[in-house]
């Protein structure tokens, strides 16, 4: 496994561009905290290079954006409906089945003329674009303005192969397992696909009203740019099999972390988290992100019996339920609290439990400490097993989140030095790597 990678220097090592030589490059994303970060960093190391980063996204996330400094343009559709109002559409897409679905085809797709049309004002004058992989319309952005185009993903299950086979197969397995498991899911590939064909039809219309020729299809060999594709993650998660497109470039991850010397809102802990970390040993950090938290089902109950079982204390990242937890409510030594930075929390941990969100996983990778994953859906599950394959962590399936299972799990983590040497090992390959500025210097290549 490599450990190092090129193109990891810093930005205060880089000599800033001249304003003649300063490129404009928007970067687009969509989603949730977890999806707009990395562009964030990204965009944050060319305007340290003296460039002109744009982030087009959902007006939700206007108010982080402009915190950094960085220029908003707003991107259709708003990828977050108010939870309380629509949360029979919230559980739609939180469902483990059919949750892709209903975020690609009844989110997403009907406002592609919206979003083509929100995405041509912010590409004005633009040196070059890099896309989120929900950005469909960048193709025919593309082919009627002639812009630079990078595409991204931002976890390995995004670029499907043949090579990585099911969770359920051993590594162990013989030749003939394997190349039963490789049919079945090759099988499963062309299944999703067949039942996926419709869902791209609003891209085919728009591309049609614009007098372009049909294209592949924007959900699957359209989603790459044929330039250039960053995987916004790290090598130690995974390295390019040989049917990965060829153009693409492994970064690692771009951590967003707040600049040298300062923090702003939320990038530090709170007084009151800061007095519970040092008043005893390391906690166990129980965390769902910023999307799975809404529908947590025991996972915070169940994990912090857990942890008393096991004679750990216990942080609990509740999201904004936190603030009605009646006192008392949770075990001695247990903590509820909103939100926590995970680059100033989890290095402080004994072990992590999380939803195994590639942004989070990212974090609990670079912080050295042994993870157990319950996984929910997207490329959870996915991130979930390479974490157990790399010996860093276990993994434990949402409908068996009990604090027995919870227990047994963290027993395995906590007491088995195996998972915190091998944590440790990965912190080093991670922290050797600087995503951002890898990335930067790839754009930047294309866009001169």
């Amino acid at each position: 496994m490599e450990k190092e990678i090129a193109g990891t220097r810093n930005a205060s090592t880089e000599p800033k561009t001249s304003k003649s030589q300063s490129k404009r490059i928007v970067l687009t994303t969509f989603g949730s905290l977890g999806d707009l970060l990395p562009y964030m960093a990204i965009a944050q190391e060319l305007q340290a290079r003296g460039h002109r980063p744009a982030i087009a996204a959902n007006e939700s996330q206007r108010r982080h954006i402009e915190a950094r400094g960085l220029e908003f343009h707003p991107l259709r559709p708003e990828s977050e409906p108010k939870i309380e109002q629509d949360w029979d559409f919230f559980k739609m897409i939180s469902d483990s089945q059919k949750g892709t679905e209903y975020l690609i085809g009844h989110l997403l797709m009907p406002h592609q003329h919206a979003s083509y049309s929100d995405l041509m004002q912010a590409c004005q004058g633009a040196d070059l674009l890099l896309t989120h992989p929900l950005t469909f319309v960048a193709s025919i952005i593309v082919e009627k303005t002639g812009i630079p185009w990078v595409s991204s993903v931002l976890a390995p299950a995004s670029l499907i192969s043949a090579y990585d086979l099911p969770a359920n197969v051993p590594t162990s397995a013989s030749p003939y397992e394997r190349a039963l498991a490789a049919v079945a899911k090759d099988t499963a590939l062309r299944s999703f696909r067949w039942n996926a064909r419709l869902w791209s039809a609003p891209v085919r219309q728009l591309r049609a009203e614009l007098g372009l020729l049909p294209s592949g299809d924007p959900i699957f060999e359209s989603q790459h740019s044929p330039n250039l594709v960053l995987a916004l993650f790290s090598r130690a998660l995974a390295s390019p099999p040989p049917d990965w497109p060829p153009q693409t470039l492994v970064t690692g991850f771009p951590f967003c972390d707040p600049p040298a010397g300062t923090f702003q809102e939320n990038e530090q802990l709170s007084p009151e988290l800061e007095n519970f970390l040092n008043s005893g040993p390391p906690p166990i950090v129980f965390t769902l992100g910023t999307t799975a938290v809404w529908m947590p089902g025991n996972f915070y109950a169940e994990g912090a019996l857990a942890a008393q079982k096991l004679g750990y204390r216990a942080v609990l990242l509740m999201g904004g339920v936190a603030h009605h937890i009646p006192p008392g409510a949770f075990p001695e030594g247990v903590a509820a609290f909103d939100y926590a930075p995970h680059s100033q929390l989890f290095p402080r941990a004994a072990a992590i439990v999380h939803h195994g969100g590639v942004g989070t996983t990212g974090q609990a990778m670079r912080s050295g400490r042994p993870t157990l994953i319950v996984p929910h859906n997207y490329d959870q599950p996915d991130n979930a097993e390479r974490i157990v394959r790399l010996g860093a962590g276990r993994t434990l399936t949402r409908d068996r989140c009990t604090a027995a299972t919870l227990t047994a799990e963290l027993q395995q983590l906590l007491f088995n030095p195996s998972y915190a040497a091998r944590a440790a090992q990965l912190s080093q390959i991670v922290g050797s790597e600087n995503g951002a500025a890898t990335a930067c210097d790839a754009l930047l290549s294309l866009a001169r």
